[in-house]
């Protein structure tokens, strides 16, 4: 039962930052591209690379951890559904740069935010 709490609290928190993060981003930036989205998915993707590097390699803490953040938080946090809903619209509006632009940058800025974050938990 502390388990699913667990995830659940995580992923409430998450989902609100995600929730917060989308509307600053659309009230300072617009809304044409979906920065809000890509913007928790990068750093969603630093967050889990640094934190599973520091408790898997680095640290020795509860596994209760990990449920609280890389599952609930992380889980609440990042949105590849909105990614692949607002992609497919951008199509669909037939805005294939913003399409490509939208899948290139979650894609190759994910990977290097997760492998800096991989680097930094290195640097503890």
């Amino acid at each position: 039962m502390l388990e699913i709490i667990l995830v659940a609290v995580g992923g409430g928190i998450g989902a609100t930052t995600r929730y917060l993060t989308s509307n600053w981003a659309a009230a300072r930036f617009g809304t044409e591209f979906p920065l809000g989205t890509l913007l928790v998915n990068v750093v969603g993707c630093f967050i889990i690379g640094l934190f599973m590097t520091l408790t898997t390699e680095r640290l020795s803490v509860s596994p209760y951890w990990r449920l609280l953040i890389a599952v609930g938080f992380l889980g609440g946090l990042t949105t590849f559904s909105s990614f692949s809903y607002e992609t497919l619209r951008l199509l669909q509006d037939a805005d294939v740069m913003r399409a490509f632009y939208n899948v290139g940058l979650n894609v190759l800025v994910g990977f290097l935010a997760t492998w800096l974050g991989m680097g930094a938990a290195k640097l503890f």
